[in-house]
């Protein structure tokens, strides 16, 4: 095992990805079936042994190279034009010989977010019916499966091969994905090729490379990672401070990990998910922290010997204590909990447990079967923990501090296992759908351009990246207030604006208000594979006073813009400098809306400002307006 000291640097320098030990491998992204992107240097990477030489064969063309000390070569080939001749790759090196076989050669993108962006085929809008049609040879998709690691790997977390469409394959990929690679597929006429890894719930930091991972969470996270892969509860010792001064900021200062008796206790109603703990609180609100408490009776023997504290699965975060001592942290709706308790935290008599859980989404709490709760005395007796919990809610507001080895905020986790194996793939472009776990991050622009930067580092500079604007979501607003979602939709659109190969496609106009995955998914890829092609979509550009009326004008609008359904555009409003909003009366004029009733206090106008906007505002293509706010020019 690595100390420390050795894998914090490794993290610190960009990580060099982990090969397993064999003779000789080459890249995972490398299987048969795979689709070549054109017009690009093709590389292939992989391990031999040191300083050795690899020869490789791609088509007709030969190519050589050296293997560096450590084993690792990277064989350079000629950029190729589109084709669908199937061509075969070859890599040997000391009698030892891997073969590839039916690569094609066309246009490849990368599909990576949270939920929305995983959500299958055979779920969206008439999603039975896409699947059993869903027949390309030419178009090749290839499914990452989840995984995490605390250093980039060159393997996936499971078996990962190239497959044409086929109902079987397509079936479970991603919608949005298969939809714009269909799409492209139809517009272009060459093979495509669609390679999907995401993770529901997920932030943007876990798909970080190490390098951008350093620059935004900072060396200490970097070493606190490094440290819990050796060894998980000193690790948890050293976040542990961060998650109390949380605690009691919020709190004035209380310490329940270590004063138990401070709090108010309640009979837990039930092993099971706090929504059907009817006659409490939690029945009607399930988001928030929850204090859990069981008290375990240790001779002294059993004492001394140690225990595996087994909680089961618990929605979605907890914080856990023994004695007042923390012995785990741990984020995820479907990880069970097992904590090591070494014999110094015990004591002969009574032993305190205390779990803070905190949901941030529907149901929370436990959500695995009774039996998974136990404790289990190293060497000796399994003590069912099932009975005699309480429970008392903690006064706190929001989150408490992600870890950095958290599954859906930690760094880099995602990355390093369902990423760093793609290597330096070449691809055309990269289509984005996350937002929603991030509403609130202050500083998410900057790590979304950090992602973009490592993305552009791995696949190739010239990389495309669409990002998708998130949909409606959450009760209707009546009057003009603040907005996370609508914050974020902002965000995002500014962010691909700032960057001069990156586009915006909204789904503004095809959310479900009471569902976060809108089914709607074959808009959406459709969209995306619009900006793909390189066609622009309705965006704001510029907000101008004239006189006591506000201009809005746009570009990519196209046979000029269309109130659905009205006399004019909904959703617009003025506000002053200080926020203060008020709906405003619009007019559509060509490319651009005219805003009436503005005046010299007016700052700023913005659409669309709502968890979950209405909206009516179109060009002729049936292409929407995204959400945003702008300054007011004078």
């Amino acid at each position: 095992m690595r100390s420390v000291a050795t894998l914090a640097a490794v993290l610190l320098a960009g990580a060099m990805p982990v090969w397993a030990a064999t003779p000789l491998e080459i890249g995972a992204v490398w299987t048969d079936h795979a689709v070549v992107q054109r017009g690009q240097p093709v590389l292939v990477e992989g391990r031999a042994g040191p300083s050795q030489v690899v020869s490789g064969q791609l088509g007709d063309e030969l190519v050589t190279a050296k293997a560096d000390r450590q084993g690792r070569f990277a064989l350079r080939f000629a950029p190729r034009a589109a084709s669908a001749d199937p061509v075969s790759l070859t890599v040997s090196a000391s009698g030892a010989r891997i073969t590839r076989s039916d690569l094609l050669v066309g246009d490849v993108w990368f599909c990576s977010g949270q939920s929305n962006m995983e959500y299958p085929l055979h779920s969206a809008l008439n999603g039975e019916g896409e699947t059993a049609s869903a027949n390309d040879p030419q178009l090749r998709l290839l499914q990452v499966p989840r995984g995490l690691a605390y250093t980039p790997q060159t393997r996936f977390p499971g078996e990962t091969v190239w497959a044409a469409a086929t109902p079987q394959s397509a079936r479970d990929f991603s919608a949005a994905c298969y939809f714009m690679a269909r799409e492209l597929r139809r517009a272009r006429g060459v093979p495509i090729g669609a390679i999907h890894a995401s993770w529901g719930g997920s932030k943007v930091t876990p798909w970080l490379d190490p390098e951008a991972g350093s620059a935004i969470a900072g060396a200490q996270d970097m070493a606190l990672l490094a440290q819990f892969e050796r060894d998980p509860l000193a690790a948890v010792t050293q976040f542990t401070p961060r998650w109390q001064a949380w605690y009691a900021q919020q709190t004035g200062g209380t310490q329940p990990w270590a004063l138990p008796d401070g709090l108010a206790w309640q009979a837990v109603p039930s092993i099971a998910g706090w929504q059907a703990w009817t006659g409490t609180p939690l029945a009607a609100n399930a988001i928030g922290t929850v204090w859990l408490r069981r008290q375990v009776t240790l001779s002294a023997d059993q004492a001394r010997a140690g225990a595996k504290l087994s909680l089961g699965v618990l929605d979605d975060m907890d914080m856990t204590f023994v004695n007042g001592q923390a012995v785990g942290n741990t984020f995820g709706w479907d990880e069970e909990r097992v904590y090591k308790v070494p014999p110094a935290m015990l004591r002969e008599g009574v032993n305190e447990v205390m779990v803070a859980v905190t949901n941030t989404y529907a149901n929370g709490g436990f959500a695995s079967a009774p039996e998974k709760l136990a404790w289990q005395v190293e060497g000796g007796a399994l003590m069912p923990l099932a009975q005699d919990w309480r429970f008392a809610i903690a006064p706190v507001q929001g989150d408490p501090p992600r870890a950095p080895w958290d599954a859906n905020a930690g760094v880099g986790l995602m990355h390093n296992r369902m990423v760093a194996p793609l290597g330096h793939f070449a691809m055309e472009g990269a289509a984005w759908y996350q937002g929603e776990s991030d509403i609130g991050t202050a500083d998410y622009a900057r790590r979304m351009q950090a992602l973009v930067a490592g993305w552009r580092a791995r696949f190739g500079s010239t990389l495309k990246v669409a990002i998708v604007q998130l949909a409606n979501y959450g009760s209707p607003a009546t009057e003009p207030a603040p907005s996370g979602w609508a914050q974020m939709r902002d965000g995002q659109r500014r962010i691909a604006a700032a960057d001069g190969n990156a586009a915006l496609v909204t789904a503004i106009d095809i959310g479900e208000r009471t569902d976060i995955h809108p089914a709607n998914k074959l808009l959406l890829g459709q969209r995306l594979a619009m900006v793909a092609q390189g066609k622009t979509l309705p965006a704001p550009r510029s907000a101008k006073l004239e006189g006591n009326r506000v201009r809005v004008r746009f570009s990519g609008v196209q046979g000029g813009l269309q109130a659905w359904s009205a006399a004019g555009p909904i959703g617009f409003e003025i506000c002053t400098a200080d926020n203060a909003c008020r709906h405003a009366t619009a007019l559509v004029d060509g490319d651009s809306v005219v805003i009436a009733g503005a005046d010299g206090k007016d700052a700023q106008v913005r659409y669309a400002w709502a968890d979950s906007p209405v909206v009516n505002l179109f060009d002729e293509r049936a292409l929407p307006v995204p959400g945003f706010m702008l300054a007011i020019e004078r």
